[in-house]
């Protein structure tokens, strides 16, 4: 995952710029990234933020670099903005998404003569290649066209250039980007909640293939917006942040609703408490206490901002390391208590048994039922980065369990009325040692996030994609 933000500012912008790339750091653990016009000169600045956080490594940065025009990222695998002199002018880009052809692209860039600087596992920078894609094009426009015909995967992106900030939406629409307006300053980002403190009130969402320009003059379109829309339903679920909001839509409201969805169909089992997983769980724990009636209570805790979240760092052994350490249970709140717990997912299943449902056991919890705001996770994100593995997901591990290997077809496993779909969850809650396990089913989800079923993406559950041919690039 990674977060981008740009401005334009009548005056100086890199104020905005440090706190608004702050505001995306939810979406990211590895590298953050700025890039500044100043004068007609593009000045650039990366840092690995892996063990420090955003503002305290940019502090100094921000300070030295003055302009009109920004943009930043919180990054979890390449490290940028990058910059690049192209035959139409030097620009600095930075991008979300996922490319799945970053082989076959450098290959075939390879032989119109392109090299790149490698990364330090030998593999490509994944926004090098989309610089190089853009600069095959006879200007900035028909550059990004281009790229979007040639990537496998999603790419939202932002462009600094002398001209302004080009910003452009996903062609399928799968990340989102916001347009926020103060005045005459202009704002672009992957999370909203970046615009109150910043006094930026939200203007636009780009719609999917959107390309515009913004600068002094303010925001024009060069490049209307495509017809198929799929943006991703984990923003609302877990990766998004609570006062964050896509296509008008609230992410904590969203989450509310999933709850109040889980405790409807909760009506035979009687707890004395009803908790959520720090952080994205609280809030569907506070809708399914709303329509329960049950009292909301936080047996577990997370210890201060600075532990991020357990499931972006992109090693197994520091998520396994984030998991223990954030979560504090308060013994006095768990002893002797029946507890739901509301999650926003299970992906692996490792770190809830051992980090979470262990703690409640060890501190003497009667009942653990584990509550799920969304379905069994079944495919790896071809569209994010995020589970990368089918063998890494929970509910694989158990088809796998019961069918005795590995199976291709688990259109069974994913329709929650069927036994095999019954024996999946049966298999998962006795691995992960709880009272009761009952996912989110489908049809409750789509209807929580409120927008209809073919305007988003849920691949990850039952492996359908409207927008096919993003699984191939363009000829």
């Amino acid at each position: 995952m990674s977060g981008i933000f740009g401005v334009t500012s009548q005056k100086d912008c890199t104020t905005d710029l440090l706190y608004g790339t702050d505001y995306q750091t939810h979406l990211g653990t590895e590298y953050g990234g700025i890039a500044v016009l100043t004068g007609k000169r593009i000045y650039r600045q990366i840092h690995d933020i892996s063990q420090s956080q955003f503002k305290s490594k940019f502090y100094e940065d921000y300070k030295r670099f003055e302009g009109k025009y920004g943009i930043g990222v919180i990054s979890d695998s390449d490290a940028q903005p990058m910059f690049l002199n192209a035959k139409f002018g030097s620009f600095a880009i930075c991008m979300t998404g996922l490319i799945e052809n970053t082989g076959e692209i450098i290959r075939e860039l390879h032989n119109r003569g392109h090299s790149f600087s490698e990364t330090e596992d030998g593999s490509a920078n994944s926004v090098e290649v989309v610089a190089k894609l853009i600069s095959e094009g006879d200007d900035f426009v028909s550059g990004i066209e281009r790229m979007f015909t040639k990537i496998i995967g999603s790419c939202s992106l932002l462009l600094l250039c002398k001209d302004g900030i080009y910003a452009a939406r996903d062609r399928f629409g799968y990340t989102p980007l916001a347009i926020g307006k103060r005045g005459k300053d202009y704002a672009v980002c992957s999370e909203t909640c970046s615009f109150p403190n910043t006094d930026f009130k939200i203007q636009k969402f780009l719609m999917p293939g959107e390309i515009v320009l913004i600068n002094d003059n303010g925001v024009k379109q060069v490049k209307g917006n495509g017809n198929i829309q799929q943006i991703c339903s984990f923003l609302w679920i877990y990766t998004g942040f609570p006062a964050s909001t896509y296509e008008d839509i609230n992410v904590e409201r969203v989450r509310e609703r999933c709850g109040a969805a889980l405790a409807k169909n909760d009506k035979d089992i009687d707890v004395d408490v009803v908790s959520g997983v720090p952080d994205s769980g609280i809030a569907h724990a506070i809708g399914y206490a709303m329509q329960s009636k049950k009292p909301y209570r936080r047996p577990l805790v997370k210890y201060t901002p600075g532990y991020g979240r357990s499931y972006t760092p992109p090693v197994q052994e520091i998520r396994d390391r984030v998991a223990r350490m954030k979560l504090i249970p308060v013994k006095h709140i768990i002893d002797g208590n029946r507890i739901v717990v509301c999650e926003d997912s299970i992906v692996r299943g490792t770190q809830l048994k051992n980090f979470t449902i262990n703690k409640l056991w060890d501190n003497g919890a009667k009942e653990i039922h584990v509550r799920p705001a969304c379905p069994p996770l079944m495919f790896p994100c071809k569209f994010c980065l995020s589970t990368r593995s089918i063998n890494e997901l929970a509910a694989r591990k158990a088809i796998k369990g019961i069918e005795g290997k590995d199976i291709e077809d688990v259109s069974k496993y994913t329709d929650h009325t069927t036994k095999e779909y019954k024996k999946m969850v049966e298999w998962i809650e006795k691995d992960i040692e709880v009272t009761t396990l009952r996912y989110q089913t489908l049809e409750d989800m789509i209807k929580a996030i409120g927008l209809p079923r073919e305007k988003l993406c849920t691949y990850c559950w039952n492996g359908e994609c409207l927008a096919k041919n993003n699984l191939l690039p363009s000829s």
